[in-house]
């Protein structure tokens, strides 16, 4: 079985104090202590972005680790990313994160490590990654599509809701014919596929949506995607919007 879990935004880097996102991804595994590795290349393996992952997943029934391909410490790459049950994407420059993949030959390990029934999941850059194609948003530029893996179909927009530029700039792009239509994901929802379809939509934010858009007659259409939030699976309170 093949499983991709893309979030617009959330997780332990934007949601400290919620584990329900990440919960639910290594709840995809059953084992009782899955194997998670964290990809920090998006934000050039950033020492603090890791150590905020380890602070949170060495607190959640797993086994973390990362991947790092500016302080590589692996010696075999391949076998190293096979070892693992959930591959963990983070955010940050997905342009720079693809060139590194394809350069190290990672994006085509992936590939098998998904064909194997390694969870793959990210947030941002770590979402945008397995479409076809993704809406992305260089520092102090304008928003402009970049060309992914394509273990997906059609585009992905996340953070929808927290980033003003971003439904705008998506919207006008589908009308234009620039960006496939897709999938926009609010900040704290995720979308899970199996074998490359939709199964379920989840958030750990109780107003946290995600949307199928697309054109129709020159206009947008956003088709809500239910979505469940998985405090009230789990009789929990949160503060989050």
């Amino acid at each position: 079985m093949r499983q991709i879990i893309a979030m617009g935004g959330g997780g332990f880097s934007m949601e400290p104090a919620n584990h329900l996102l990440d919960t639910y991804i290594l709840a995809q595994v059953k084992k009782d202590l899955p194997k998670v590795c964290f990809v920090p290349t998006a934000s050039g393996d950033q020492t603090n972005y890791i150590e905020r992952f380890y602070k949170a997943f060495n607190t959640l029934p797993c086994q973390p680790s990362h991947l790092s391909l500016f302080e590589p410490e692996f010696t075999d790459l391949e076998r190293y990313v096979l070892e693992q049950d959930v591959i963990y994407v983070g955010g940050g420059n997905t342009r720079n994160m693809l060139v590194l993949w394809k350069e190290w030959g990672l994006d085509t390990i992936l590939k098998k490590a998904y064909e194997k029934g390694i969870i793959l999941a990210g947030l941002s850059a770590g979402s945008i990654c397995w479409f076809e194609e993704g809406l992305t948003d260089p520092l102090n530029a304008p928003l402009y599509k970049l060309e992914c893996l394509g273990f997906l179909k059609g585009s992905n927009c996340p953070q929808y809701d927290g980033e003003n530029k971003r439904k705008p700039s998506y919207h006008q792009m589908i009308l234009e014919g620039k960006i496939k239509e897709g999938y926009a994901i609010d900040d704290g929802a995720a979308l899970h596929f199996i074998n490359e379809t939709l199964s379920t939509s989840v958030s750990s934010r109780p107003k946290a949506k995600a949307y199928y858009v697309e054109g129709v007659d020159r206009e947008i259409v956003e088709i809500d995607i239910n979505t469940v939030y998985l405090g009230e699976l789990l009789g929990i309170t949160s503060t989050n919007a």
